[in-house]
């Protein structure tokens, strides 16, 4: 995926100062405010990529890895993961020039929130991805906890207002003519305070527990395939639902066969009286061995294609093809007779061919009008 240039995105020149960029950032930031643009996903991309780009220009090293060496000299991946990171990074920012702000942050930090989305590696047989089978998996995940759930409080307690920040999750310093807003240092920037937290989660809300899946795998799956089971990622917070876990598969080996999507290919070698005559021979599939017809005259690199008896596509019900290349083999030692039976066919086809160039040349000349 390519990235805009920090630059580009904050509208400013290269060459602005520290000022400029932020100044150009405030701006932005009030234009695509996730409460301005309710339910408006492309001013919510937006809003982070800006952010993203603050993060680095506002920092002098940064700023000047990434002069030097573009997006990989400050290695940021894909930025912040969510609105409220944001909220907290630049909580002066919003709590200063936009104040609504922290309000906004605090009732994000308390709603509903889904769960991370979680990736398991399944290692599979290339007989399992040939013919599909079903797979128990362990899952290491986050949990709601069963003894709070998943309010974060001790069983018959509740989690409390911050008395210090109101709730806010920020208090407000000042600094001459300027007021500097923090996170909240009794509650750290949360805006709530469990006074007993839940001893089974130690006031988390969640726990760690090892779910059981059964997964079932299509067949004709291949390496890099992603099966999604909804609903069995991490716990959701205050409520929130669960994300999705993604099993990504790799085929383990190639069972013989090479692969090309659903087609298999497989090399053969044959002697030569077999080609020059003739033959057929026994190839494997994924059910039983299928004879296939060397017809006479086979040259080597030739390809036979054996219709369906390759990989299915996965859900559906076609199948691709087994592909046979043919090697001729030239023997490499033969006895005086083998020898001698060689000369004489070579002899003959020699003779075979005098005899057509003489024919060819007679009737050149005739159509020459030379004879």
């Amino acid at each position: 995926m390519n990235r805009r240039d920090y630059y580009e995105v904050l509208q400013v020149e290269r060459t602005a100062s520290g000022e400029e960029i932020k100044k150009s950032y405030r701006r932005l930031a009030m234009e695509y405010h996730p409460d301005r643009n309710p339910d408006n996903p492309e001013a919510e991309r937006l809003f982070k990529e800006a952010a993203e780009a603050y993060d680095c220009l506002r920092d002098a090293d940064k700023r000047a890895r990434y002069d030097r060496f573009g997006h990989a000299g400050v290695n940021q991946g894909g930025g912040f993961h969510n609105t409220e990171d944001i909220f907290s990074s630049f909580s002066d920012i919003f709590g200063d020039f936009f104040g609504f702000g922290r309000n906004a942050a605090n009732a994000r930090r308390n709603q509903p929130q889904r769960g991370h989305d979680l990736r398991y590696d399944l290692g599979i047989s290339f007989k399992q991805a040939a013919k599909g089978d079903e797979v128990i998996i362990k899952v290491p995940r986050s949990a709601t906890c069963t003894e709070c759930n998943g309010s974060r409080a001790a069983p018959g307690t509740s989690v409390e207002t911050c008395a210090h920040c109101g709730g806010i999750g920020q208090v407000r310093h000042s600094q001459g003519f300027f007021q500097l807003a923090v996170p909240c240092p009794s509650c750290r920037g949360k805006g709530q305070f469990i006074p007993h937290p839940c001893p089974r989660c130690k006031g988390q809300g969640v726990v760690q527990e090892t779910r059981e899946l059964s997964v079932r795998i299509p067949a004709g799956v291949d390496t890099g395939n992603r099966l999604r089971l909804q609903g069995e990622g991490e716990s959701g917070l205050n409520g929130g639902p669960r994300g999705d876990l993604f099993v990504v598969l790799h085929v383990k080996d190639n069972g013989g066969f090479e692969r090309d999507g659903q087609n298999l290919f497989l090399s053969r070698k044959i002697g030569l009286v077999e080609a020059t005559l003739g033959t057929s021979i026994e190839v494997p599939s994924l059910d039983d061995p299928v004879t296939l017809e060397i017809p006479k005259g086979t040259q080597t690199g030739e390809i036979f294609r054996l219709e369906g008896k390759g990989m299915p596509y996965p859900g559906r019900s076609n199948v691709g093809d087994l592909l046979v290349e043919i090697t001729v083999v030239t023997p490499t030692s033969l006895n005086e007779k083998q020898e001698k039976l060689l000369r004489e066919f070579a002899a003959i086809e020699e003779k075979k061919l005098v005899s057509k160039a003489k024919k060819f040349a007679k009737k050149v000349g005739k159509a020459m009008g030379i004879n």
